[in-house]
């Protein structure tokens, strides 16, 4: 668990924005983002997978000192991680790091408040194309190649049309997509 000691400063320096704070909301996020690591879309990421993804995220972890940690949550004769592995990492790593209490008051605008602000690069309370499009390019997603194909994304939500996302905008996507819970 050397991974842990040694990441564990970095990530107590960075926002918490990517860490998933909202109980209803961790297994829809969790899926998204098993998804995109998944590159091959076999239902398994593999050490190699999650390396790049991390990379990819700018947390350029030794795969050397990934590889034990991961492996302790592949199941026996299978070639990475499923789903409930990647889920139990996923917990595993939060009380590692955040102490798996949530500073947060559970609110579901603060959840959005907080997936705003990983887009939201300088804070100024709008998301432009050009922020939109580097955390799409993090992610590695091709819909960040061309930066026509991010502003189309910017104006299908855009309801004042001023070229960016406000919080409400984004409020308003994301309540359209996400599914309430009972």
């Amino acid at each position: 668990m050397e991974i842990i000691s040694n990441e564990k400063n970095k990530l107590s320096r960075q926002s918490s924005s990517f860490r998933l704070r909202s109980p209803s909301l961790n297994t829809l996020r969790l899926h998204r983002i098993f998804d995109l690591f998944d590159k091959n879309n076999d239902g398994f990421i593999t050490v190699e997978e999650l390396s790049q993804a991390l990379s990819r995220l700018g947390l350029d972890a030794d795969i050397c000192e990934l590889k034990p940690t991961i492996e302790s949550f592949i199941k026996p004769d299978e070639t990475g991680l499923r789903f409930d592995g990647f889920e139990a990492l996923h917990k595993t790593l939060d009380e590692s790091f955040f102490g798996g209490d949530c500073e947060c008051d559970g609110s579901p605008d603060s959840d959005l408040e907080e997936a705003f602000n990983v887009f939201d690069e300088d804070g100024d309370g709008f998301i432009s194309p050009e922020e939109l499009q580097k955390v799409l390019k993090k992610l590695g997603l091709p819909e960040a190649v061309e930066i026509e194909h991010v502003e189309k994304m910017i104006v299908s939500v855009d309801s004042n049309h001023d070229g960016r996302v406000d919080f409400f905008e984004f409020k308003n996507m994301m309540q359209t997509v996400l599914v309430p819970s009972s």
